[in-house]
């Protein structure tokens, strides 16, 4: 599947071979659309050139007991998920990226993160699919796990290529493809107000909370509040659609910060709690639409401040999947993911998260969302898309356990670049790429000798790729009953939500 490409008007047809550790590094960003912050990223490889398939990224645990728990389950969602969309993976190629930690230098961080690749290196080699290729990026810098050969991958790391002057980096030019800046800024788009704003608009929250919750918990009220919420988000989004636009990223959200009054955010925020009500809201999915609604609901989800956080979750889906429905994936997996971590147990995230991941027709989604509930539309859509591919099994999001502190759910994603090959020749030629196809504990992992491509071929990258997403899932949680508006875990119970 290529629907990265199809949105950027790329046919799929550039090819760019990357040949060496450096190219490979160089190109990550161009292969997920944006840079990768505390990440592991894993990518399937298939064909005696290494074509690229379904990838795979999760924010890196922070606590090193869950790495092995971890690179289990990912090694199992990449590899099961790839062979259900372009067949077993013939190997991988495994990034992990993060910054040094205070005081600490890139090279320390590389050997802090050593026993995480090594985990992974097990965990693929122990479903027989080998990882060809293992480097760290940090601090400007990267380093392979795998090459032992100090003259192309020294101790003290390789400097990445400047921005824009790679080979992945020309094509993607060529092709018309940007890379967006890093996951940490496209979040920081989506995260709450700082004071002295967020304490004005959490006693704004508190009042709409004590007005409303009692209307929506009454049945009598509720519809009443329901119509009340639409009418206010019409206008709105009015307002939104007529601002004129701007195009540096960060001006943009102050100018629709300012486009809504803290009372009125407060009550669209607590109203929204309701799914009948955010139901409704969904509704708003295409053309114009859809562009002003992502700007509303990215402006409320940041009014989403102190013990409201958890309300976050409502906008930041809807934020998702206005994204999504507009044909920008990788927006909608940043507010999907950011949802997720919010409120694991949000039903609606979960099951957008995993249709995005499935690549369920945005065309029939839409159908769904405008003649049923939000869930049970894209529940039953996800169960389609997987009973055609025979995976029912998978029917239910599979849980991929998020240690405490990490970056994200797990995404799968197609890549935003040209497509390309990956062929290390050259690195073949001064490197013992052999290592890279045993796992991290000898050779009782390794992959079927059937299964192998060439020695000194470490695979290839084909972004934009034939291989389609891989299997991601969202964490896992149990269902709350839907549609009933829940008081806040705080004292006081100010404010209500519903899950789901």
């Amino acid at each position: 599947m290529t629907r990265h490409n199809e949105a950027a008007g790329l046919s799929g047809a550039e090819q760019v071979t990357l040949r060496s550790p450096a190219e490979l590094a160089d190109a990550l960003p161009y292969v997920l659309g944006f840079q990768p912050d505390d990440s592991i990223v894993m990518i399937a490889l298939h064909g005696p050139r290494g074509r690229f398939g379904g990838r795979l990224r999760l924010g890196i645990p922070r606590i090193p007991e869950e790495w092995p728990e971890a690179c289990d389950q990912l090694a199992e969602c990449l590899i099961s998920g790839s062979e259900r969309r372009a067949g077993r993976p013939d190997g991988l190629i495994l990034f992990l990226c993060q910054e040094p930690a205070e005081g600490e230098s890139g090279q320390e961080a590389m050997e802090r993160l050593r026993p995480l690749a090594q985990c992974l290196r097990t965990a693929c080699g122990r479903l027989e699919v080998p990882v060809f290729e293992a480097l760290c990026i940090s601090d400007g810098r990267f380093w392979s796990y795998v090459c032992p050969d100090r003259r192309c991958c020294p101790p003290e790391g390789v400097p990445l290529a400047l921005p824009g002057t790679s080979v992945m980096a020309a094509a993607a030019t060529f092709a018309g493809v940007q890379v967006r800046g890093s996951l940490r800024e496209m979040e920081a788009r989506l995260a709450p107000l700082d004071a002295p704003r967020a304490e004005e608009q959490e006693r704004a929250l508190d009042a709409a909370g004590a007005e409303l919750v009692p209307r929506i918990l009454d049945g009598g009220g509720c519809a009443a509040v329901c119509a009340e919420t639409l009418g206010l988000l019409g206008r709105m989004l009015d307002r939104f659609r007529a601002a004129p636009p701007v195009a540096d990223t960060r001006s943009a959200d102050l100018r629709d910060d300012g486009l809504l009054d803290d009372q009125e955010a407060a009550t669209a925020i607590i109203a929204l709690q309701d799914r009948r009500t955010r139901d409704r809201a969904a509704g708003w999915m295409e053309g114009v639409e859809a562009d002003a609604a992502l700007q509303l609901w990215r402006a409320l989800a940041r009014r989403c401040v102190g013990s409201y956080g958890e309300h976050a979750a409502a906008p930041l889906t809807l934020a998702g999947w206005a994204a999504w429905s507009a044909g920008d994936e990788l927006t909608a997996r940043v507010a999907l993911g950011r949802a997720l971590r919010v409120d694991p147990d949000y039903l609606f995230a979960r099951l957008l998260h995993q249709a995005c991941n499935e690549g369920v027709s945005l065309e029939l989604l839409r159908q769904c969302v405008r003649r049923e509930g939000a869930d049970r539309a894209v529940h039953a859509a996800v169960h389609e898309e997987l009973e055609r591919l025979g995976g029912l099994e998978a029917a239910e999001p599979v849980e991929v356990r998020e240690a405490a502190g990490t970056a994200g759910p797990a995404d799968s994603a197609e890549p935003a670049g040209p497509a390309s090959d990956v062929e290390p020749a050259a690195h073949a030629r001064s490197c013992d790429t052999g290592a890279a196809e045993q796992p991290a504990e000898g050779k009782g992992g390794g992959g079927q000798e059937e299964r192998r491509p060439e020695r000194g071929r470490p695979g290839t990258a084909s972004p934009g790729g034939e291989g389609g997403p891989a299997q991601a899932s969202a964490p896992g949680g149990r269902r709350r009953p839907e549609g009933r508006p829940r008081t806040r875990r705080r004292s006081g119970g100010r404010g209500a939500r519903s899950r789901g």
